[in-house]
């Protein structure tokens, strides 16, 4: 146990600028917070305006734990086509991705002025900065790599990285079709980073953190896949759970909350499917047609979360006939921007998550209890996708060689989770790794992971 007398260490905290990675980022802050560590968490000020309402919303609350987390803004520099209210993943147009990744890489000036003024005892770093870990390393300031996703796909990529070969995996449950190969060759093809070298990115930043890599997870999900990765790696493999929280949502665009609680609460239990893809995740307007034919096909209430990106003209009164807008209409509400969702997948009336099978998204569901269907789109997301399916918890809705899905494949997928039988197994099974995933969310959990990190300042001072 970390003692409450003892002196704060001081831990600097600096996730890549996706908000599925700050928050967990943030959560973890939140957590050390209540165990005596100083936080200094570093992001551009976009960023930090929204993890400034989360911490107001905080302290507002009834709470007798003062959050001891100072924001320290990391400015990019200034590009004509990446303006400040851009410096962030959520929202930005897909094209210019690349130009923030450059920009991001670009600020490692910046960041090495800030640890050397800050001088802080411990770096908690992400995956796409190893500039930074090296930088805090010639400072002796010890490192630790925070993985956001999932041991189960760190575990498979790491082997093919090590293995060259994705079908030698030791599960056969974890698996990539052929379209998701190539889709992998291009998107890995995208990612352009400073100190891209087998020692200091991918699975060589593994070997920048000491002794220890924290992961966004519980063993009760992942166990078999943490002490795979271990191996691979060489490192323990220390998980800080799910990271789970539902302060701030309600304040930050609480326009649809009420709304959508009412109509969720007239509903019968396990009846009504939740859909989202994530903040920075769209569909082309030919799959929002094939998911309102899904809807259509299986009549089940929903709750539809669609988003498109800042300057796009793909709307979904656009994408889809107003004779099938008009009929799905009458079953579900199609919400355009910010929704609850850990409130509704809370929620006694949902049965399902038809998820991108992001890690975030993917560990709110099993939190929850709620079983997932699974349109995972890119990245890691594929073997998210057959992790649920291979824990009994999801149903992955069925593609083409092209990685395309219709309207009958939706449905077939949706009427499994939330219509047939099949799907109270599958609520069954997500409510018994809800009750694992929640034990190992108990404060004593978090001292484990304080005492690894504390352990590593006093064996380097």
């Amino acid at each position: 146990m970390v003692a409450k007398e003892e002196t704060s260490l001081r831990v600097l905290m600096f996730p890549w600028l996706a908000h599925g990675h700050i928050f967990p980022f943030l959560e973890l802050s939140k957590k050390l917070s209540k165990l005596h560590f100083h936080i200094y968490f570093c992001s551009t000020p976009i960023n930090l305006d929204s993890v400034r309402k989360i911490l107001k919303k905080d302290s507002s609350d009834d709470n007798n734990d003062v959050l001891s987390i100072e924001l320290v803004e990391l400015h990019l520099p200034s590009l004509p086509q990446l303006p400040p209210y851009y410096h962030t993943t959520k929202n930005i147009p897909p094209h210019l991705m690349p130009t923030l990744m450059e920009a991001f890489q670009m600020s490692s000036s910046n960041f090495s002025d800030i640890i050397t003024n800050l001088k802080p005892n411990l770096l908690i770093f992400d995956t796409f900065q190893p500039w930074a870990a090296k930088f805090a390393k010639s400072q002796n300031i010890p490192c630790v790599y925070f993985l956001t996703s999932g041991s189960t796909a760190f575990s498979f990529f790491h082997h093919y990285h090590t293995h060259k070969n994705y079908d030698t995996f030791p599960y056969p449950a974890i698996f990539l079709r052929e379209y998701e190969k190539r889709n992998q060759i291009a998107e890995n093809a995208s990612i352009i980073v400073k100190d891209m070298d087998e020692e200091g990115f991918a699975f060589g930043v593994f070997q920048l953190s000491c002794d220890i890599v924290l992961v966004k997870s519980c063993r009760g999900i992942e166990g078999k896949y943490m002490d795979y990765l271990s191996t691979l790696c060489n490192k323990k493999i220390v998980p800080t759970g799910p990271l789970i929280s539902t302060n701030g949502e309600k304040n930050q665009e609480s326009g649809n909350y009420s709304e959508i609680i009412d109509w969720l609460s007239q509903k019968s239990q396990f009846s009504t499917l939740y859909i989202s893809f994530g903040s920075e995740n769209y569909m082309s307007k030919e799959q929002m047609q094939e998911l309102a034919k899904g809807l259509e096909l299986s009549g089940v209430n929903f709750i539809w979360v669609a988003r498109t990106p800042i300057g796009s003209d793909i709307f979904i009164e656009e994408a889809l006939s107003e004779g099938l807008l008009d009929k799905i209409k009458q079953n579900g509400i199609i919400v355009q921007g910010w929704a609850p969702q850990a409130e509704i997948l809370a929620h006694s009336s949902v049965g399902g998550f038809m998820s991108h099978c992001g890690w975030s998204s993917i560990t709110e569901s099993l939190y929850f209890g709620v079983p997932v269907v699974a349109v995972p789109l890119k990245f890691d997301q594929p073997v998210n996708c057959r992790m649920a399916v291979e824990a009994g918890v999801g149903v992955e809705v069925m593609r083409d060689e092209n990685g395309m899905f219709d309207g009958n494949g939706v449905a077939k997928a949706i009427n499994e989770v939330i219509l047939e039988e099949s799907g109270e197994k599958r609520r069954c099974k997500a409510r018994e790794l809800s009750r694992k995933v929640k034990m190992e969310d108990e404060d004593a959990f978090y001292d484990q992971v304080a005492e690894e990190l504390s352990r590593i300042c006093v064996k380097t001072y």
